[in-house]
């Protein structure tokens, strides 16, 4: 994906429901009727999945990974992030 194909969506307080596939064969971030899917090459210890996710979505916004928080799901795969300023 292209860095910032989805920079329209970049509004600051924004809030992004994600599905997370850990241990994927390959890194894609997709749009759906209820939210996002993610899936990444990291496996779900000591934070990698939920690190990776926010790489890719930050990629996908066209922002900062440090302006992305996640806001719930830290052990699960439906996580919430949130835009931060």
């Amino acid at each position: 994906m292209q860095k910032g194909a989805w920079a329209d969506l970049a509004v600051t307080g924004a809030e992004f429901a994600l599905r997370v596939t850990p241990r994927a064969r390959r890194e894609e971030i997709t749009r759906d009727g209820a939210g996002f899917r993610a899936a990444v090459f990291a496996p779900p210890e000591d934070g990698k999945a939920n690190a990776a996710v926010q790489g890719l979505l930050a990629h996908a916004l066209g922002v900062a990974k440090s302006r992305l928080v996640l806001v719930r799901g830290a052990t699960s795969r439906d996580k919430l992030f949130r835009l931060e300023a």
